[in-house]
């Protein structure tokens, strides 16, 4: 008769192993003796090594009494459920691997590929890293609630960056980042944000912003991060009150 140390040696496991396959009933346990100790036999020597050959080969423990008790006929359509489930497996931590692979590093973590993209652009243009930042974290947040718009929104978004107001835009702000207290540069940007929203009402832009976002809720949460983000933006926001907007996920044409 054989003690646990003994019997998990033999079966090639550890003595842990053998206490929670006790614990889940894999493994019987047998009664102690008068001192008190568990002694094992051939047989559980032999339902160990089948119990670790199958967990070996990656059968859940929660099958593993199935299989052992099965006929043979049960036992290999078990085996061939067991091995499309861990395909299944196979594929999906593949499928993990390539996503890990894409994200680069922390600052990709959540940004689809449109937006990344989008995001190198700003940088090569010159855009301050505060600003790219920002950016960078409320299009983590557009693109979580409107996944299926962002190829299209982004893509309209990278059209703008050939245009030269919305490159001197930038070019301000690169300068902002540097001079935050400058209020003559706040004003021009101000002036200049307010153009290009004459122009977006002129071509009818702003009326379609509810298809881009129809989400009310959502674009107060956009609004309340972006002047969270850095304090020029709500000074910006005062500016532009003035001119006579409001919003800045969503802007519309105050009313007289």
């Amino acid at each position: 008769m054989l003690t646990i140390g003994r019997l998990a040696s033999y079966a090639g496991v550890s003595i842990r192993a053998v206490r929670h396959y006790h614990q889940i009933g894999l493994l019987p346990e047998p009664e102690r003796d008068a001192s008190g100790y568990r002694s094992y036999d051939a047989a559980a020597v032999l339902r160990l090594i089948r119990i670790r050959t199958l967990a070996e080969a990656g059968v859940p423990l929660a099958r593993i009494r199935e299989l052992l008790e099965a006929d043979p006929e049960t036992f290999a359509a078990a085996t061939i459920e067991i091995d499309r489930e861990l395909r299944a497996r196979i594929r999906a931590l593949q499928e993990h691997r390539r996503r890990v692979a894409r994200l680069g590093s922390v600052e990709s973590l959540a940004v689809p590929a449109e937006v990344a993209d989008y995001l190198d652009r700003l940088r090569a243009i010159g855009a301050p890293t505060v600003l790219v930042e920002a950016e960078r974290d409320a299009w983590i947040l557009v693109a979580a609630r409107y996944p299926e718009t962002i190829p299209a929104i982004i893509a309209d978004k990278v059209a703008q960056l050939a245009e030269p107001t919305i490159l001197r835009l930038y070019q301000l702000l690169g300068r902002l980042a540097e001079e935050p207290e400058n209020d003559d540069l706040l004003r021009e940007i101000a002036d200049l944000m307010s153009d290009l929203y004459e122009e977006a009402a002129a071509s009818g832009d702003l009326d379609r912003q509810d298809e881009v976002m129809p989400d009310r809720g959502f674009v107060r949460l956009l609004d309340s991060f972006s002047y969270a983000a850095h304090p020029v933006v709500a000074r910006l926001g005062e500016l532009l009150a003035e001119r006579g907007w409001t919003g800045w996920s969503r802007v519309e044409k105050r009313r007289p």
